[in-house]
């Protein structure tokens, strides 16, 4: 089966166990329940829980009941960000995954709300492993919770995106580049694939090393964006071209050149298979391998 496929067919899985989670549009608040779902069930290719549960196949794997909140919760993480992300006052998108975007919908105000919504509901999602867990496995939830709460966060994921707000239409070094990079993107492909294999059991050493790989795939995966920004369709895209240049945005391409960013691509893709390498992914599970090659090198 080629590697679209059973990604589309994992995909399809995974929606099924983040669906399961949402709440039920009732009551009162019941609009924001609305636009949070809207957003959650927009699509998408599902990477991030789909990176957490592999790389636990990797480690020896574990039990959804304790997985399954975590794969929801980091999905839930994902979609507040691109909620928020398309805001006026940040990207100013009107499309996303080929439809209007949460506050075109649904408002500017019931947006961030949304946003806000699906934050707080990540935590309350991923808190459901606890009861799941036996009692030699609550030390691992613990562990896991702390890196879902540290990742997206002012050292994570929003450290990278204050920067990249600062320094909009300013010029920008590789260096600083980079740290908006490892911060905004990879930060949560790092959570992912951390939890997954702390989740697993993994020792500390292993930890690290998926770190270390899930960072050089979060920069590869942001140049490849980059690339895309200038030389695909919105049509094959599901999301405008250009926003990049519109909103005057310094990226790797128009630091290096189309080139020399697709071949760091190419050398971040090594770096991150040779170090996962390391504990045997091509024997344990050539699924990650292929997941990987294709995430980094895909054409929307």
């Amino acid at each position: 089966m080629k590697v679209e496929n059973q990604i589309q067919e994992k995909a399809g899985q995974i929606e099924k166990l983040i669906r399961e989670f949402l709440p039920e549009e009732i009551g009162y608040q019941k609009t924001v329940f609305e636009a949070m779902n809207y957003a959650v069930n927009a699509g998408g290719k599902r990477i991030r829980p789909m990176l957490m549960w592999e790389t636990a196949k990797v480690f020896g794997g574990t039990r959804q009941e304790l997985i399954g909140p975590f794969m929801a919760a980091i999905e839930m993480i994902h979609t507040y960000s691109l909620i928020h992300d398309d805001l006026p006052a940040l990207d100013n998108d009107d499309y996303r995954r080929g439809r209007l975007t949460t506050h075109k919908v649904y408002g500017e105000a019931m947006a961030i709300l949304a946003g806000d919504g699906l934050l707080n509901y990540a935590y309350e999602t991923a808190a459901k492993a606890v009861s799941q867990a036996g009692p030699w496995e609550l030390e691992k939830v613990a562990q896991a919770l702390c890196v879902l709460a540290r990742k997206p966060g002012i050292y994570g994921m929003i450290g990278g995106q204050v920067v990249d707000v600062e320094k909009s239409g300013q010029p920008l070094d590789l260096d600083t580049l980079k740290f908006i990079y490892t911060n905004k993107t990879s930060a949560l492909i790092q959570c992912a694939m951390m939890i997954g294999a702390i989740l697993a059991g993994a020792g500390k050493e292993q930890i690290d090393g998926v770190e270390k790989a899930a960072d050089a795939i979060g920069i590869a995966f942001q140049i490849q964006d980059d690339i895309l920004d200038v030389s695909g369709t919105t049509q094959t895209l599901g999301k405008p071209v250009g926003s990049d240049a519109k909103n005057e945005k310094t990226t790797w391409v128009t630091l290096v050149g189309m080139d020399a960013a697709a071949e760091q691509v190419e050398e971040l893709s090594y770096k991150a298979l040779d170090i996962l390498e390391e504990y045997e992914v091509s024997e344990r599970n050539p699924f990650l391998k292929e997941l990987i090659r294709w995430l980094i090198h895909r054409e929307k």
